[in-house]
């Protein structure tokens, strides 16, 4: 940011004004500093999807803008609010999926599965309901996904899955992270992404047989500074509509990373279009090979709880 100094007018004369001291030696606080940026990969070291896949993924988003939030019907949102999701699933999907309660999926796939991706058939943020410029509250979704067994693999594709969020439209045989209007983290590197077909960026380890991960994101009410996330700008004319958002990733209900969203990013790195509060999102979960899985978005089975 620039900032503009303001300089005495000529008629005060120079003697008027005076710079402030500074203490050019002072050492700052560690605290006060924002993290240092992650370290971003080319290409993933356990797996990565074909050139065509992905060639075939840009163009579909080329062609296809994300759909503009309207008003949800009142059974639909209410429905949400309920956690009452059930799974959409793409026909690159191979293997059982049910909803054995409400909020609660359980799935697998079956070996060699290829990349696909399953979500939430309501949004889980509904930009118009949802957004801090509505309500002038804060906003937080969350779920979980729990990594039961995997099937398969070779030495250089690593079966596994991704849990995130997208806006709509969104490729079938893409997982969250890797396309416009989507984020997510990963099970084989740990690895997150966010608009990334390349190879994500350092944030966690690999996730274990048996545990429980969870992603969420809050998007903070208008004006208000999180520790450790920068306020958004003003617009042109000095209004402020934005906010900020931060993603948290727990495992075994315990917070284990954050990002802010509007973190300073490469020139080579997608835009955040679709993720910044302006558009409904869905929770999704991405599946490559054989994996045995639960996802949970009833608060009441959650292993992390909300402070």
């Amino acid at each position: 940011m620039l900032l503009k100094t303001t300089r005495p007018p000529p008629h005060l004369g120079a003697t008027s004004f005076s710079q402030p001291d500074h203490n050019w030696q002072a050492i700052p606080d560690p605290a006060d500093l924002p993290p240092p940026p992650a370290h971003a990969y080319l290409y993933s070291n356990t797996g990565n999807a074909t050139e065509e896949d992905a060639e075939r993924a840009h163009a579909f988003c080329d062609n296809t803008p994300l759909t503009l939030p309207v008003d949800p019907l009142p059974e639909v949102y209410q429905a949400a609010q309920r956690a009452s999701f059930r799974p959409v699933k793409p026909s690159e999907y191979n293997g059982s999926l049910s909803v054995p309660t409400n909020g609660r999926w359980e799935g697998r796939t079956t070996t060699g599965n290829p990349d696909c991706i399953i979500w939430t058939d309501h949004p889980m943020y509904f930009a118009r309901e949802n957004s801090p410029l509505v309500t002038e509250c804060s906003k937080t979704i969350y779920f979980e996904v729990t990594l039961r067994k995997l099937s398969g693999g070779t030495p250089t594709q690593t079966p596994g899955f991704s849990i995130g969020y997208v806006a709509q439209p969104y490729p079938t045989w893409r997982s969250p992270g890797w396309e416009r209007g989507s984020l997510g983290v990963f099970s084989d590197d740990g690895c997150r992404f966010i608009n990334d077909s390349w190879g994500g960026k350092e944030f966690t380890t690999e996730f274990a047989i048996g545990e429980t991960v969870g992603l969420g994101m809050k998007f903070y009410c208008v004006g208000e500074t999180p520790f450790g996330v920068a306020p958004q700008p003003p617009a042109v004319d000095g209004e402020l509509n934005s906010f900020a958002v931060e993603v948290f990733f727990t495992r075994n209900g315990k917070l284990a990373g954050k990002w802010n969203l509007h973190e300073e990013i490469d020139a080579d790195q997608g835009s955040l279009e679709g993720l910044e509060g302006d558009f409904d999102l869905h929770g999704a979960i991405g599946l490559f090979g054989g994996v045995e899985f639960e996802a949970c978005f009833d608060p009441s089975g959650w292993k992390w709880v909300s402070t």
